[in-house]
């Protein structure tokens, strides 16, 4: 009897899970609040380790031994490229946002829990032996991958995996700044890429669970304790509009100076653990020399500024200049850390002395330099990372003062435009988009967005054209010799005049009129869509108006015809843009398992004389670090085994190490007349 009893439990359980679960809803939400908890205990501990070891270094020794900040930095280079070593990810910049949005827009939200623990442990010797980088990247990527393994090992869609990795990245940068609005904007803005009903509702859940996690082991103090803060005057506007065109330049300079010395060593031809040694040795010399407050993310900095310390101006722009090349430094020669803080501290630094400048002219008839550090930190962090709302929310929430409001905004969104103008990519977009990697057309429905009208029209040379003096016979014989259905009637003036279609003439049967030219039958008030309309506003007017095809006008002169756009011609255009998006994903994969494997793919054709012709497999003595993956033969696909044998005209994928590239041609090379 027990053994019914408790069989008879279990069952019921058993099929009282299967009913929880059939509820989408009410699961999404509970895993959204477990990753929440999870990564506001993680980072916590992140930040704990973090923290302790910067103290005891650059707070501690370098304090002790002054000369020891020459070298922190590059002890912490050392360590890195050690433990990446060991870890097996030697060599990797570790530009954990990048990869994260590379892996939801590509790769249904997979991030690998062994490459994010090599990053973040990673993150906290470089940081914390003094490297000028910040903790809120390897944060997000601690709460990314906790989303990404949730919903992987739970076997969700792939729609949820990337929802749950948004979810995580929200309670990343609500743990890291108790901010948790600004963790909710940061996942839509950078990660996930768009708004969605019930995925907003679960990433502010996970946000709200990282921050009272967090809050739970760090304590629920702000991240920068902020003075009051009130607008003297609407005039003032106009100094905070001017920050944010100065802010934009200074995000602009971040993001090309990333690029360029991130470039040059990778083009250096030196071992990679000495990399991030010397890119250590030279954020130690700026630090000695100019200023320790450039070490780690900077938070110290931020938070005397804020107060009203450091009232130099000229020593605030010294320390701006100096960040620009000591971030660069460190995650450009292979460090490990994040993107966000620096920025933050170029903002609070270029904000304080453009403050101390304003006062000294103006006076108490301003706000104080630390409103503009602020103000100053909103927007350079939006400028660098192209997230507006990101940088607007989190100076407002953490000052609780709907008066900063306005001056946000006004800088915001000038250096977010002018960046825009001056770079077209973010610090997070700019490696991606020189690997041919575009993330802002996320989903198959997107690509009719990114097509223009003037891409699918046909244009009016290759047209039937009617004119509207045209007898009525014209249009019969055009209709049965074309087999269309309809055509562009111009005037004449060779302007616009109308369309007519076989519904018109139908209808002037039908009302048994007398009619002698096309002119008479034409639709006059026709729907028109511009050549630079997208196809997804192209659909919109042929829902609404249930016709087959639209004149394509030119703005300008709408009078003026371009040619006509037509149901088939969309599904034409929309095909190819995804047959180039299938191309594309099919290129970036290629590309992503040569960096993984450190290897390439090669592609050889065996021409009629080719020494491999005829030959199987395992007969052709490949090096030891190659393999066949796979043969195309004609429209075919075929998963080589050793038996396989090979014909003349297959096309061979080959994954081998690139120093064997020359030795594999050699064994597919043409046969000689000796052979």
């Amino acid at each position: 009897m027990p053994g019914v009893f408790w069989t008879r439990v279990r069952r019921g359980f058993s099929d009282y899970g299967d009913r929880l679960w059939s509820y989408e809803s009410a699961v999404m939400m509970a895993l959204a609040i477990v990753v929440g908890l999870g990564a506001g205990f993680g980072i916590a501990l992140f930040r704990r380790a973090l923290d302790t070891l910067f103290q005891a270094t650059v707070g501690g020794i370098g304090q002790t031994l002054p000369l020891a900040i020459l070298i922190l930095p590059a002890v912490g280079g050392l360590l890195t490229a050690a433990w990446l070593r060991v870890a097996g990810r030697e060599g990797e910049t570790g530009l954990g946002v990048s990869g994260i949005m590379e892996a939801v827009g590509l790769h249904g939200g997979r991030i690998g829990l062994r490459g994010s623990v090599a990053r973040i442990i990673g993150a906290i010797l470089t940081v914390g032996l003094g490297g000028s980088a910040g903790p809120e990247d390897p944060s997000v990527q601690i709460g990314a991958t906790i989303g990404s393994q949730v919903g992987l090992r739970l076997r969700l869609s792939e729609a949820r995996v990337k929802t749950l990795v948004g979810c995580g990245a929200a309670a990343g940068i609500s743990a890291a700044f108790n901010a948790p609005i600004t963790g909710v904007f940061f996942a839509i803005e950078i990660i996930l890429g768009e708004f969605a009903g019930a995925s907003l509702g679960w990433v502010v859940l996970a946000s709200v669970a990282g921050a009272v996690a967090s809050q739970s082991v760090l304590g629920s103090a702000p991240a920068f304790v902020i003075p009051a803060y009130e607008l003297r005057t609407p005039a003032e506007l106009l100094l905070y509009m001017a920050l944010g065109v100065l802010a934009a330049p200074v995000a602009v300079a971040y993001i090309f100076l990333l690029d360029r010395i991130e470039a040059w060593f990778e083009k250096w031809q030196a071992p990679h653990w000495l990399k991030p040694a010397v890119g250590g040795l030279a954020v130690g010399v700026l630090a000695f020399f100019g200023s320790t407050a450039i070490m780690g993310p900077g938070y110290a900095g931020i938070g005397q500024v804020l107060q009203g310390g450091n009232l130099n101006a000229a020593f605030l722009f010294l320390l701006v200049a100096l960040k620009l090349v000591a971030t660069p430094l460190t995650i450009g020669s292979g460090g490990q850390g994040g993107l966000f803080a620096p920025s933050l501290f170029l903002g609070a630094m270029l904000g304080a002395g453009f403050g101390v400048l304003a006062h000294s002219v103006f006076g108490s008839a301003i706000a104080p330099s630390p409103a503009y550090s602020l103000v100053g930190m909103g927007a350079v962090l939006a400028g660098a990372i192209r997230a507006p709302i990101t940088g607007l929310m989190l100076p407002f929430e953490m000052t609780q003062d709907y008066h900063i409001i306005l001056p946000l905004m006004f800088a915001v969104v000038i250096s977010t435009v002018m960046a825009q103008l001056f770079q077209h990519e973010s610090v997070y977009t700019l490696k991606l988009s020189q690997r041919g990697i575009n993330l802002r057309a996320r989903g198959d429905v997107n690509l009719m967005r990114t097509i223009q009208v003037s891409e699918a029209m046909t244009p009016l040379e290759e047209l039937t054209v009617m004119r509207k003096d045209d007898p009525l016979g014209v249009l019969t014989e055009a209709f049965e010799t074309t087999m269309h259905h309809g055509f562009i009637v111009l005037d004449e003036h060779d302007e616009f005049y109308g369309v007519v279609t076989l519904a018109d003439v139908e209808r002037m049967l039908t009302q048994k009129r007398m009619v002698k030219t096309i002119g008479e039958i034409t639709t006059t008030n026709a729907t028109t869509v511009y050549p630079d309309e997208t196809l997804d506003d192209a659909l919109r007017s042929f829902g609404a108006m249930d016709v087959g095809r639209i004149p394509v006008v030119e703005r300008r002169n709408p009078k003026r015809v371009l040619g006509m756009v037509r149901r088939a011609d969309i599904i034409s255009a929309y095909s190819r843009a995804l047959l180039d998006k299938q191309e594309f994903e099919h290129r970036h994969e290629r590309l992503r398992l040569e960096a993984l494997a450190r290897t390439e793919l090669m592609e050889i054709r065996l021409d009629d004389d080719s020494r491999a012709a005829q030959k199987r497999i395992k007969d052709l003595q490949l090096p030891e670090d190659s393999v066949v993956v796979a043969i195309r033969r004609g429209s075919q696909t075929i998963v080589p085994r050793g038996n396989s044998q090979l014909h003349v005209g297959d096309l061979l994928i080959i994954l081998c190490k690139p120093a064997l590239r020359a030795q594999i041609q050699e064994i597919f090379h043409r046969a000689s007349k000796t052979d």
